[in-house]
């Protein structure tokens, strides 16, 4: 997919990868960025269209959707963290919450822009996933299961859409230098050269993105058996 004069919808893009992602696209020759957050402020950057969404409330993409039918590239990049062990007394509702978010919501706002991808001549879908999608430490079981389904998903959107000329990007990567990881003492990623690796890839008409070495290793290891030790192990 070509990036000049694209027009680019990403989910989660207040702050962080998200904001990243929007000025990354900008740069690269796209005409709009509709950025959603759930609580959107204004943006003083040419181009970037602040919009409300939070991928869990059905109204909202409802609403979206008829704002946006000149979108050609969705990017579902919103997404929650809660850790906690698998024994710990709140466990199954830090589950829902990632499931409706990290995974639902992605499979929701694709369900519902395919069309508009379609009509646009096909476009495209970049899902930012992680490498906890193949592995997980102590405490992140189930955002890693979150992350899994989503990638699962995502294998199987890009065979159902294929025939509409959708191409669907799976962007997989450790942490990144974000509020999300601020709390993280290991090393993380630049959000621009992820993004820069992404839209790159994307361009070159790829359909995988391991942004960082940990998660080319940790794809190594799955063909091989190997596993990754937790940190401090």
């Amino acid at each position: 997919m070509h990036l000049q004069n694209a027009v680019a919808l990403v989910t989660g893009a207040n702050r962080g990868l998200g904001l990243a992602f929007a000025k990354g696209l900008l740069e690269r020759g796209a005409s709009k960025v509709y950025a959603t957050a759930r609580e959107p402020g204004p943006s003083t950057v040419p181009g970037i269209v602040p919009v409300r969404l939070d991928v869990t409330r059905p109204e909202q993409l409802e609403a979206l959707v008829r704002e946006a039918g000149d979108v050609t590239l969705l990017i579902n990049n919103a997404g929650i963290s809660q850790p906690a062990g698998l024994t710990h007394e709140n466990v199954l509702t830090h589950a829902r919450n990632e499931m409706e978010t990290n995974y639902l919501g992605p499979l929701a706002t694709s369900r519902a822009f395919a069309p508009i991808l379609a009509r646009n001549g096909g476009g495209a879908i970049i899902n930012v996933l992680s490498v906890l999608s193949w592995h997980s430490f102590p405490g992140t079981s189930t955002y890693s299961a979150s992350k899994a389904a989503a990638w699962a998903m995502t294998n199987g959107l890009r065979q159902e859409l294929r025939e509409q000329r959708t191409q669907v990007v799976a962007l997989h990567v450790g942490f990144i230098d974000t509020d999300m990881a601020r709390t993280v003492s290991a090393p993380k990623s630049n959000p621009t050269d992820v993004v820069r690796l992404t839209l790159e890839a994307l361009e070159a008409g790829e359909e995988e993105v391991l942004a960082d070495e940990v998660s080319r290793m940790v794809k190594r290891g799955l063909s091989t058996g190997g596993y990754l030790v937790a940190p401090g192990a």
